[in-house]
């Protein structure tokens, strides 16, 4: 009886893990959260609005360094507000989402 009970509870949570690691975002429902991104980093390609300072190109980089990012900001680990801010109004599916939809681009060749 007791070996079935952990074997059943070892399963579920290898379920679990296994549903959480492997979750995906939607590109597609990402391409309409990204809208307050576009304001500094010039979605889609890279084109900033603030060309005398430095915005981070995002299109076309990696998907988990996007949720990584995020997830640092909404926590502070990383540290500026206006991404704090925006990060924090964020949640978890929509930070997959837009890591998604911006890993998805083609960043912006300089001509």
């Amino acid at each position: 009886m007791t070996r079935s009970v952990l074997t059943v509870v070892l399963l579920a949570g290898f379920a679990c893990f296994t549903t959480a690691a492997f979750a995906k975002g939607d590109p597609a429902q990402g391409k309409f959260e990204v809208y307050s991104c576009h304001g500094c980093h010039g979605i889609p390609g890279y084109m900033t609005m603030y060309p005398e300072y430095h915005v981070p190109k995002i299109a076309g980089q990696n998907e988990q360094y996007i949720i990584d990012a995020l997830n640092e900001y909404k926590s502070g680990d990383r540290k500026f507000a206006t991404m704090h801010a925006q990060a924090n109004s964020l949640t978890e599916q929509q930070i997959e989402n837009i890591a998604a939809y911006l890993s998805s681009l083609a960043p912006k060749q300089k001509q």
